[in-house]
């Protein structure tokens, strides 16, 4: 294992029925292979040494015989490499014959029997193999930094699978050595039950599987990087897993080594894993409609549940023309439609100030129109440049004071016209400003509801595209242009021709990076060298090493010095694995320090 990866491999080879010596030949030839290319364990088929279908040639004595010395064979193989193998043997003892599976590695072999030994429909395998004892628990084996374990094909199947005891005696990944034969469905239903067992055990799995009359092509292997310190953090965070082995860990043994902590190497490259850059953006169009129509939904169903909890039905949004506050009023409108309330009890306020341009401004009235809410235009240059004079501010110095005194500003009209309606104030700010702070303490950063407290900035943009989809020409139109707006809070003026000047993604980093690293140091709590590493995989073409690194380091210290703008966060709904609310997701003292974190990065 390296940089918390484990490299494996599953093959089905063209066996030759009966002949072991041409699949001992064909195993050690693809092993080869696949050492060369990095593979820690790689699985074969069930019975992959003598070939699943020979019948009651399993009870011949010389099958028997060649079968163990094939196993010989590929012990010498290994004793000078690094690559495991997980191969299929029949295994003559106790006066009968076991379907087994081994486990070689540096020449020595560990073997297990198979557990359930199906005897209906197409199967007679009773009639060659008795099952494993009842009282007969597999060993979990630690090779290359990982715990393993193994299962033989019907032992998936069964209601309680021997990998539920593996994984509760702590095998982070399964391999099973299957010869399951084709039917129609098979393949989607053996997909979805090796999916759930892997989700159940929180474990990788790696599935081999000869077919009914063995394979009749050439050899077929998959190579993969399982993430197992991904694993690791599910099983540390899923209490109900370790409560789950101790109530049953005196069926399968108890681990006392500790693994020995993974090599880390810049240089080792995922070849056999593609890295994702917008992990919270399905790259699929229709796995990405599905995730904007269900974050539709919840936001919607949540926003209808406050609403209707407190009995109000007028609500307040400060409408800039950016994608935040598009994507609060387009939720708003919907939650209204769903509970039958009137659209003009939604009072939309625009309040252009020194930095606000003609594009956002334009877009924010249009939008108001064509979803046909109440509209107020409520400038605050004035309010403003009178604050400025009263705390003794020169307006020509665009520092944090010159920037925060609008948006608290804006805040506060939203926050007293919200009590002149008898309204709640809908918050814009996303998770991904939440994350970075990039938001002013008792300004945005406050609400009476935070509607997209739970959506990263990189969904956003697509969900706005999701609903300009769907819209009438006007707003479709509108919405579009929205999406290709720079972000920007416009709190300093313009350019000469009347552009945004202050880009938000210039200033503080490209989104798509931080959300990045916001997901893997979230949901897997992935040291920033390990999310490095998977940034310099994932973005690879897209932003030098230099450019990744320094937006990372500005993410690890925005996230620990803004924790207590996120302390004082109000209510917002969760949408997806990743949260940021105090009271639920994500509780970490104000005071604690980045320097761990940032001390690392020093080190790469």
């Amino acid at each position: 294992m390296t940089n918390g990866f484990f490299r494996v491999a599953a093959v089905a080879p063209h066996v030759r029925v009966a002949d072991v010596d041409a699949n001992v030949d064909v195993i050690i030839r693809y092993a080869a292979e696949l050492d060369a290319k990095g593979v820690e364990v790689v699985v074969f088929p069930e019975l992959s040494i003598t070939g699943y279908t020979c019948g009651d040639l399993f009870h011949t004595e010389l099958l028997l015989q060649k079968a163990l010395a094939g196993l010989r064979r590929i012990e010498d193989f290994t004793r000078d490499k690094t690559i495991d193998l997980i191969v299929g043997l029949p295994v003559a003892s106790e006066g009968t014959v076991f379907n087994c599976a081994a486990h070689v590695s540096k020449g020595v072999s560990t073997i297990i029997r198979k557990t359930y030994i199906p005897n209906y429909n197409e199967f007679y395998e009773r009639r060659w193999f008795a099952p494993a004892p009842n009282d007969e628990y597999q060993p979990v084996i630690l090779t290359h930094g990982v715990y393993i374990g193994m299962e033989i094909c019907e032992d998936l199947w069964v209601t309680v699978p021997p990998s539920c005891s593996l994984a509760m005696a702590g095998a982070e990944v399964i391999f099973n050595l299957s010869a399951s034969d084709e039917l129609v469905g098979k393949h989607a239903s053996s997909l979805t039950l090796i999916r759930q067992q892997s989700a159940r055990c929180k474990a990788g799995y790696v599935y081999a599987s000869a077919g009914r009359g063995e394979s009749s092509s050439d050899v077929v292997f998959s190579v993969a990087d399982i993430d197992i310190a991904a694993l690791r953090h599910d099983r540390i965070h899923s209490s109900t897993f370790a409560d789950c082995a101790r109530r049953h860990g005196r069926q399968a043994p108890r681990l006392t080594e500790i693994p020995p902590e993974s090599p880390f190497d810049m240089d080792y490259g995922l070849t056999y894993r593609t890295i994702d850059p917008h992990p919270f953006v399905p790259s699929d169009p229709t796995s990405l409609a599905d995730t904007c129509e269900e974050v539709d939904h919840i936001l919607v169903t949540a926003l209808s549940q406050r609403l209707t909890a407190i009995g109000c039905r007028r609500a307040v949004i400060g409408i800039s023309g950016g994608l935040d506050s598009t994507l609060a009023l387009l939720i708003t409108v919907r939650t209204f439609d769903r509970l039958g309330y009137d659209r003009s009890g939604i009072i939309g306020i625009t309040m252009p100030g020194f930095g606000t341009t003609d594009r956002t401004y334009t877009n924010a009235l249009e939008m108001m129109r064509c979803l046909g809410i109440t509209m107020r235009e409520i400038p605050i240059s004035t309010a403003v440049m009178q604050h400025f004079a009263d705390i003794g501010h020169d307006p020509q110095v665009h520092d944090a004071a010159y920037e925060n005194a609008q948006a608290r500003e804006r805040t506060q009209i939203l926050m007293d016209v919200a009590n002149q309606e008898e309204a709640i104030v809908i918050g814009t700010g996303d998770m991904s400003e939440i994350a970075l702070g990039w938001c002013t303490y008792n300004g945005d950063q406050m609400s009476m509801y935070s509607i997209n407290a739970g959506v990263p900035k990189t969904l956003i943009r697509s969900i706005v595209s999701w609903f300009a989809s769907q819209a009438e020409p006007k707003l479709a139109a509108t919405l579009a242009d929205v999406v290709s707006t720079p972000i920007s809070p416009e709190l300093t003026p313009a350019d000469s021709e009347g552009a945004i000047k202050q880009k938000t993604e210039d200033l503080v980093g490209p989104y798509e990076l931080h959300d990045f690293f916001l997901f893997y140091f979230i949901r897997f709590g992935f040291s920033p060298r390990r999310i490095y590493y998977l940034a310099l995989n994932a973005f690879r073409g897209a932003y030098a090493p230099e450019v990744i690194m320094h937006w990372l380091r500005t993410f690890c210290r925005r996230f620990f010095t803004q924790q207590f703008k996120r302390q004082a966060m109000p209510d917002g709904p969760k949408v997806g694995s990743v949260g940021l609310s105090p009271r639920g997701d994500w509780r970490m003292p104000s005071d604690s320090t980045a320097a761990m974190w940032l001390r690392q990065l020093d080190e790469i």
